[in-house]
C-alpha cells in the first residue's frame, strides 16, 4: 500500500514536498557580471600575458 493511500485512510492530508533547492538571494555583482560574460576572464588573462610579453621585450632591448 502506498503511502498516499495509507494517508488517505487515516484521514490525513498530503505529505508536503520540502525543497531542498536554497536560493541564493544575494550574488556578488562580480558574479553576476561574470554569468552574464563567461568569456571576460579569458580576455584579460590573454591581455595580461601579451602585457607581459612585452614589457619583458622592452625590457632586454
Amino acid at each position: 500500500m502506498g503511502e498516499a493511500k495509507r494517508r488517505e485512510k487515516l484521514g490525513l492530508p498530503p505529505r508536503e514536498i520540502k525543497s531542498t533547492k536554497k536560493e541564493i538571494k544575494s550574488t556578488g555583482k562580480l558574479n553576476q557580471i561574470l554569468n552574464k560574460y563567461p568569456f571576460l576572464p579569458y580576455i584579460f588573462g590573454i591581455s595580461l600575458l601579451l602585457i607581459l610579453i612585452l614589457d619583458l621585450i622592452n625590457y632586454y632591448s
